[in-house]
């Protein structure tokens, strides 16, 4: 039971930011192609695999599969996130809230792997 809610906690907040990657409107939009060197469609493609990956999330009671799917697309997302927060200078601090969620993806993604 709690892996459902971690899963559902996971992609609540995860489906916040990719909704918002995939508007890309405004002073947002702007600010990530200057912070992190990304371009629009390459925001968009995160934004609507972070969204994704966090509706498998959602899911996850209908089966590991999931749960896995979900947690591989949401992490790779976060890793790349973590990895652009470092290389733009905001060192642990800025990073923190991507390496929050990419632990407990890769924990979500684990746990499928438990005999019950």
């Amino acid at each position: 039971m709690i892996h459902y809610l971690l899963n559902a906690f996971i992609g609540k907040n995860i489906i916040e930011s990719g909704l918002t990657k995939v508007e890309n409107e405004g002073q947002v939009g702007e600010d990530f192609e200057k912070e992190f060197n990304v371009n629009p469609n390459q925001m968009k493609i995160a934004g609507y695999f972070e969204a994704i990956g966090a509706m498998f999330l959602f899911a996850s009671f209908l089966g590991k599969a999931f749960t896995r799917i979900g947690s591989l697309m949401v992490g790779s997302v976060m890793g790349v996130a973590a990895y652009k927060h470092y290389k733009a200078g905001h060192g642990y601090e800025g990073s923190k809230n991507a390496l929050k969620f990419l632990g407990l993806s890769t924990l979500s993604f684990a746990n499928t792997f438990n005999k019950k």
